[in-house]
């Protein structure tokens, strides 16, 4: 197997085939005097992930899921990675279209899931990954469509399967004016910030990729929840896509599906041809 540098606080990721990666429960030292719960609690988190998947079965807006083995879940590899790290290497390169692209099918993996019975509870762009498909007949332009997948469920919540992986989203992808308790809502809200981050490239009330340092994530946590608590949020009326994210933060939508159809709604006014949406450049 071969070792990959996924970043992750409860799980560990190995290459095990082409385009196939087992994720693991990460390892806690033995040194740790809380060993034994934290790994119980990364355990758990892949137990829930895997019954999760079970329950979504195959989606083209959800990571493909290949079964269990001895060590852990088997997972489709996305070459690109994490949605976050894409923008964050080639933001200046992403055109319109391939955004527009991205917040349809953001909202997409959303509106399934909720129709299977489940709330994602974790959503930010480092959720969604970035992978390559080649559309079948497209012989003017074979080069591969960037599309997304929504993957790490360890945190999610199924009430008809009794799972709850016991996790909310971080800022700014979390409301703390709501109760701490994960709901259709609290995904809606996530997708106001999620599709900020698309449609801009940064996140609420930063210029630039997000804090990397303990430090720089603390304050920058700090400064969004007093904002965001105060229902302070970015001027996004002047901005494409703003009537959509202001809803997703104000509420509006009382469904995912509301969302998708309101990103389309949007889409079709600006005269948008989506399909074979291609990346921009060949950086990254």
């Amino acid at each position: 197997m071969e070792p990959l540098h996924y970043v992750s606080s409860t799980s560990q990721f190995s290459r095990i085939g082409p385009g196939l990666v087992v994720k693991a429960p990460m390892e806690v030292s033995k040194e740790n005097p809380d060993h034994k719960q934290l790994e119980e609690h990364n355990a758990k988190a892949i137990d829930v992930e895997a019954q999760i998947l079970k329950r979504l079965g195959r989606h083209p807006r959800i990571v493909p899921f290949h079964g269990v083995n001895d060590t852990g879940i088997l997972l489709s590899e996305a070459v690109h990675g994490n949605l976050q790290a894409y923008i964050d290497s080639n933001n200046p390169t992403i055109d319109t279209a391939l955004r527009w692209k991205w917040s349809l099918q953001a909202a997409e993996a959303i509106a399934f899931l909720h129709e299977k019975g489940v709330i994602h509870s974790d959503l930010r762009p480092e959720n969604y990954l970035v992978h390559a498909t080649v559309e079948p007949g497209d012989d003017v332009d074979p080069s591969p469509s960037l599309d997304l997948w929504l993957c790490d469920f360890g945190g999610s919540v199924c009430e008809e399967l009794g799972l709850d992986g016991g996790h909310l989203p971080n800022d700014p992808f979390f409301d703390h004016r709501k109760p701490w308790v994960s709901t259709r809502q609290t995904d809606i809200f996530s997708l106001g910030s999620v599709f900020f981050n698309i449609l801009t490239g940064y996140w609420p009330y930063r210029e630039g990729p997000p804090p990397k340092s303990m430090e720089g994530i603390i304050a920058y946590e700090k400064e969004v929840n007093e904002l965001f608590t105060a229902s302070k949020f970015p001027d996004v009326s002047k901005s494409s896509g703003g009537n959509v994210i202001k809803g997703c933060w104000d509420y509006r939508y009382q469904t995912a599906q509301d969302v998708v159809e309101a990103i389309k709604r949007e889409i079709a006014v600006l005269g948008m041809q989506l399909t074979g949406s291609r990346r921009a450049s060949n950086s990254g």
